[in-house]
């Protein structure tokens, strides 16, 4: 057998010796979406489609409070910075857009997806990259149920809201023909749903269900249907401007029942768009329209810097992107400089985010609790305008 020179010994010692420090010494597996100065997040908005109203306006309600806290020097020392893709409201796109946001621009987490849909769709891209899907805007119990450690929620459900709020409006306006227009997809779904469970508490059963197809711009054979059935209350699962063409072919044809929304109806676009004729209507809501004359000044502010930065008034859904990403930083902050997806989840499970000038309530969110509150109440639009008419009910 050949003997190793004792010099040669030496040198293959300290070789290796070296090679095993360097691998102990060596990170572990890089976090996606955190580098040492910057954190990346995603979102996919509508910025194109049917409700790109919605998706352009959570989009700089975000933006707002990405600048502001990159001014005040970022994330325990790092900048955020957040990638937008365009789904157009399309599931399809949702999934190409998630896709892209996942591998390629390496996000830490999607913030603020808007859509039923197009969430459902884009999930399981995330999931698999190990991704959290975080505040989604939409309110549908799949944004938390079934369980998922990386799913996070905030608001109240379509589900909730028309459960817990359909019961006090039948019982304040004595309604008894309920019936409900919905969009053909989990979002109208859901409302339908919770209209139905709503109704067990008051002994009443929907008399008519009509549906439309997702981007439906013609609403005459639903609202007769309705009509036909003589409804004196319709539920609304509708959006922008299916809430617009259901009301406003109503208020034609003579047929004025009491209209009532999820909070996918809450906004000003409603009344902007279908002026007068939209008077009347009640919405679930969970945060306050942002009015530039709002009666609170710290509405008042933050309305009018929006605008000043922006050029254009503000919306709810400016304000629920600002609220989401508030959120966010929020719990990042509270992971610490070691920020993972592990070390996230961990701060977000002991987590109480405080009631804000908008009018939205606590979250708490926990261990096996991934919804921050089911809490929501009425408005009304009343001179063309949204006005609260009733008391928060639900919780956290």
């Amino acid at each position: 057998m050949k003997l190793i020179p004792a010099a040669a010994s030496r040198r293959l010692f300290t070789a290796t010796g070296l090679a095993l420090a360097m691998l102990a010494a060596a990170p572990a597996q890089a976090q996606q979406g955190v580098s040492r100065n910057e954190i990346v997040v995603g979102t996919i908005q509508d910025l194109s489609g049917p409700i790109a109203g919605f998706g352009k306006q959570t989009r700089l309600g975000m933006m707002l409070r990405v600048d502001e806290v990159n001014e005040q020097g970022g994330i325990n020392g790092r900048r955020l910075k957040l990638q937008v893709e365009d789904s157009g409201y399309d599931p399809r796109r949702a999934v190409l857009g998630a896709q892209k946001l996942v591998n390629q621009d390496k996000i830490f987490a999607m913030v603020g997806h808007l859509g039923t849909a197009q969430n459902m769709a884009a999930m399981p891209v995330q999931f698999e990259k190990n991704v959290i899907n975080f505040m989604p805007v939409t309110a549908a119990r799949e944004m938390f149920d079934p369980f998922h450690r990386l799913k996070f929620s905030a608001f109240a459900t379509y589900y909730d809201q028309m459960r817990l709020l359909l019961p006090k409006l039948v019982a304040e306006r004595k309604t008894t023909k309920p019936c409900i227009i919905y969009q053909d997809d989990e979002f109208g779904l859901e409302v339908l749903r919770g209209a139905e469970e709503g109704l067990k508490a008051v002994n009443q059963t929907l008399v008519e269900r009509t549906s439309y197809k997702r981007g439906a711009t013609d609403f005459t054979s639903q609202v007769a249907r309705m009509k036909a059935a003589n409804c004196d209350l319709v539920v609304l699962g509708t959006i922008i401007r299916e809430t617009i063409g259901t009301v406003g072919e109503s208020r034609k044809t003579g047929f004025n029942p009491v209209f009532f929304g999820s909070s996918a109806a809450y906004t000003d676009l409603i009344h902007r768009l279908g002026g007068p004729a939209m008077n009347g209507i009640f919405a679930a809501m969970t945060a306050q329209h942002p009015y530039l004359d709002d009666a609170s000044q710290p509405v008042r502010f933050w309305a009018n810097k929006f605008k000043t930065k922006f050029n254009e008034d503000p919306t709810v859904f400016s304000v629920y992107g600002y609220v989401i990403m508030d959120s966010f930083i929020r719990a990042a902050q509270k992971a610490g400089p070691n920020l993972t997806t592990d070390s996230f989840i961990k701060a977000m499970d002991t987590m109480t985010i405080p009631p804000d000038i908008f009018g939205t309530g606590e979250m708490k969110f926990g261990p096996q609790k991934r919804l921050g509150s089911n809490a929501s109440r009425l408005s009304q639009i009343t001179d063309g305008r949204w006005k609260v008419v009733g008391e928060y009910v639900g919780g956290n």
